[in-house]
């Protein structure tokens, strides 16, 4: 018996048709699996940021010769570790049953995380062991590829957008989750407790951590015992369920390899790749904007910035939903199109302007002689003291015009709205655009290319905007995301999907 027709949208909790006992087996236990790969997506999100917003206090308590610029290696190692893993396990799915690179990938991120709150335990280079740490959570993050390539291969053409944005929308919610996990563990402290018998500290660093191994341990499980191999059609109907290749399909798999339009796989990857950028960008930025153009203290950004990117969050799952049904109306490019150009205009209006100059770090400092030899350091150290303003090392402050509140909120509300439209239907498109063939290794390029994003984003924005202000900073992106827009437009006709191209089905 065939499975029942979807309807337009794709449940996120509950199964497409009604519970009349029409569907079959195959129909219940793909929908199943593809709720374990929403709920192994929202882990691996959670494990990301339960620890970030305590990353540096952590790493400045087990070893005080790490500085700043090696906290950005330590961010940076994340999407290192997930950009070199991600092409291999996108190649072991596509050979093997997906259940045995996402277990092995989940366990190496569960160890990862154990590692992590033990790193405070060496007596020498312990920011190293960190580092290593923080390598190999990302490594085992790399299974992200699989997820997205399982989700693909199990739903029919006019299920997967609805899929691919109830997947976006778990991981947005776990980018949300997390952050509010290492808040309500905050209350254990920095002491915390010591269990003598694993010579383990539980406290606000190390507890987080082992939260993320203990998520981890319940993926394996779901995936062990609930996750089953489905693959179908683009029109839905079961076609394999083994992801690999028997002898006797090796000649159509071989002629559908051949048929997928690369051009447009290498578009959709360097539009996959400015999304990324431009969010990594818009992430790392925050706090140092809002401190030297509001003149706001530590404590206030992170606070601030904390309840701006919640609500972007909140955001973010509201427009994953809204594009299903956008989706379904106007088609995947024009979303896309108009998410690139929501981001435009949100960088637009972030570009400073009009006669009000940011308040200077040390102004009122420069001409008191007495207070002239006492250096900054000293000064930061001092409780009841804090600089705030744009420092005046950054000699763009002087001449550039701030940035204003209104224009930071509008932004932020602009960029939550495109970011996960174009977030969303980017690797839709791409999924589409691959056809029905296994895309283990094809996803594995996309979640590389995106990592690589994440990792070049923090660099590039730190140093132009350290050395030549918000002015050129934002200019580029803007530059960057028009050349998206251009890309995209010219290369309109060709990133159609696998059975359209192929005129299988009409668009």
């Amino acid at each position: 018996m065939s499975p029942p027709e979807p309807d337009d949208t794709t449940p996120l909790l509950w199964d497409d048709a009604s519970s009349d006992g029409s569907q079959d087996g195959d129909y219940r236990s793909r929908w199943r699996s593809i709720r374990v790969m929403y709920f192994t997506m929202f882990l691996s999100s959670v494990g990301f940021t339960i620890v970030i917003t305590s990353l540096w206090p952590y790493l400045q308590k087990v070893d005080s010769s790490a500085d700043a610029s090696f906290l950005g290696w330590m961010v940076a190692a994340y999407s290192l570790g997930q950009m070199v893993a991600s092409p291999i396990f996108g190649w072991w799915s596509n050979h093997r049953p997906r259940r045995e690179p996402l277990v092995c990938s989940i366990f190496i991120n569960l160890a990862a995380n154990i590692y992590y709150a033990y790193a405070y335990l060496p007596k020498t280079d312990n920011k190293y062991h960190m580092l290593m740490s923080r390598a190999f959570v990302g490594f085992g993050a790399g299974n992200v590829a699989v997820v997205r390539s399982y989700v693909a291969g199990a739903t029919s053409l006019r299920e997967r957008t609805g899929a691919m944005a109830n997947m976006s929308a778990c991981q947005a919610l776990g980018f949300i989750l997390g952050p509010a996990l290492q808040a309500g563990l905050s209350v254990i402290g920095e002491d915390g407790v010591t269990v003598d018998v694993l010579k383990l500290q539980l406290n606000m660093y190390t507890t987080p951590a082992l939260l993320a191994a203990l998520f981890g341990l319940i993926n394996i499980l779901l995936v062990v015992l609930v996750l089953k191999e489905h693959r179908v059609d683009e029109d839905g109907k079961q076609i394999q369920s083994i992801n690999y290749t028997s002898e006797d399909r090796v000649d159509i798999i071989e002629e559908e390899e051949l048929s997928i339009d690369q051009v447009a796989v290498l578009i959709s990857n360097i539009l996959f790749f400015t999304v990324m950028f431009i969010f990594a960008v818009f992430e790392t930025i925050a706090t140092p904007l809002s401190m030297d153009m509001f003149s706001w203290t530590r404590k206030e950004a992170v606070l601030y910035n904390g309840i701006i990117m919640c609500a972007i969050g909140f955001e973010s799952i509201l427009v994953f939903l809204a594009v299903k049904v956008a989706s379904q109306r106007f088609g995947d490019r024009p979303v896309l199109l108009a998410g690139f150009a929501v981001i435009f205009c949100g960088f637009i209006i972030l570009l400073p302007w009009g006669n009000h100059y940011p308040q200077i770090q040390w102004a009122d400092l420069k001409n008191n002689t007495l207070v002239s030899g006492i250096s900054k350091a000293a000064l930061a150290s001092n409780n009841t003291f804090e600089p705030t303003g744009c420092p005046y090392e950054q000699t763009w402050c002087q001449y550039t015009p701030a940035i204003h509140l209104a224009q930071y909120i509008s932004s932020d509300i602009l960029i939550g709205v495109g970011y996960p439209a174009c977030n969303v239907m980017s690797y839709t498109l791409y999924s589409k655009i691959l056809g029905p063939k296994p895309q283990g290794v094809y996803m594995g390029w996309l979640t590389a290319s995106g990592s690589g994003a994440r990792t070049l984003g923090p660099i590039f924005v730190s140093h132009v905007y350290t050395l030549l202000g918000p002015r050129w900073a934002f200019s580029l992106i803007c530059g960057m995301v028009l050349a998206a827009i251009v890309l995209l437009s010219s290369s309109y006709r060709k990133l159609i999907a696998f059975s359209v191209r192929h005129r299988r089905i009409i668009e």
